[in-house]
């Protein structure tokens, strides 16, 4: 009878004997990517697959950028640079925690942005459209004022800042704590003169305010979803995920009072995931403009003010 081969984790030898025999960084890619296939952990935070997960780490440890020579794959790590890389990886299985909190940063339309366990990890498929500029609304002037409602990290609104570079940004969000990431990034890209952090449940902070673009990655995740999600998602703040039975609560006061806040021209680009089925079957008769994106991504619909003037009975 042939020998049956049971796969087993190196984490079973101390961290001395791994930086020991493992020397270079094509020898630590190889490894990572093993040990994370073999875990079963979950990728959904910027990377996935164990490979994508095992060079995002690598790379992010040893401050290296993802466009990296590959010539580098076989250079010699000194021995704090291999400790760091077995420290995360061992963290990284046993924690389940996200790989963006454990290197502090994530990158989202091509920028890095400070984050931790205050904030959601930016991974919105907002971010194409902050890349073209939200052109499809605004063909030939971008739009002057901006706001990012339900903010968390600032990702969107400064992303949009730093690709718009004549629009002002307000970025808003009812939790302090993350406010206080926001201002980080703020400060990180040097964008204060034009994005400012506003503390508000939803637009209750921002009377009097009007904006030509409202976009919005609100809390949509329903009662089910939440209740069965990957332990990854447990380390995120849940004020900032669930949003009710049908992942609408939230969904639905924007609806309702986002009009107030738009000029006549204006548009609102709203994420709601997995919750489109039940926004669609909530308000069947709502001609929501879902868009489509090329790198992945579902539940992003548009609407006009004037869309949601002929349809303000329906969100009363």
């Amino acid at each position: 009878m042939a020998n049956s081969i049971v796969s087993r984790s190196t984490l079973t030898l101390d961290d001395e004997a791994l930086c020991r025999d493992l020397v270079t960084l094509r020898d630590f890619l190889r490894w990572a990517a093993s040990e994370f296939h073999l875990a079963g952990l979950f990728h959904g935070h910027g990377t996935d697959s164990p490979w994508d997960e095992a060079v995002a780490l690598t790379l992010g440890a040893l401050h290296l950028p993802w466009n990296v020579d590959p010539g580098v794959l076989e250079a010699r790590l000194l021995p704090m640079e291999r400790a760091r890389i077995v420290g995360l990886v061992r963290e990284r299985i046993s924690s389940r925690r996200p790989l963006p909190y454990l290197l502090g940063e994530a990158f989202y339309a091509g920028f890095p942005f400070d984050v931790d366990e205050r904030v959601l990890i930016p991974r919105s498929p907002i971010a194409e459209l902050i890349e073209t500029g939200f052109a499809a609304w605004f063909p030939e002037e971008p739009p002057a004022r901006v706001l990012d409602l339900c903010t968390g990290s600032g990702c969107i609104g400064i992303a949009t800042a730093l690709y718009l570079p004549t629009c002002e940004v307000d970025l808003s969000d009812v939790s302090a704590d993350a406010l206080a990431v926001a201002k980080q990034n703020i400060q990180r890209h040097d964008v204060g003169a034009r994005v400012r952090a506003v503390l508000s449940d939803l637009f209750e902070g921002l009377a009097g305010q009007r904006y030509d673009l409202i976009v919005s990655n609100p809390p949509y995740v329903d009662a089910r979803d939440l209740a069965i999600m990957p332990a990854e998602y447990r380390h995120e703040p849940e004020l900032a995920l669930g949003a009710g039975a049908d992942g609408l609560d939230i969904v639905r006061r924007i609806l309702r009072e986002a009009r107030d806040y738009l000029s006549d021209d204006g548009v609102l680009i709203v994420e709601v995931g997995n919750s489109d089925r039940h926004l669609e079957a909530a308000f069947p008769e709502v001609p929501f403009l879902w868009l489509d994106f090329e790198r992945g991504g579902q539940g992003v619909f548009a609407l006009t003010a004037a869309e949601l003037d002929a349809h303000a009975a329906s969100f009363a």
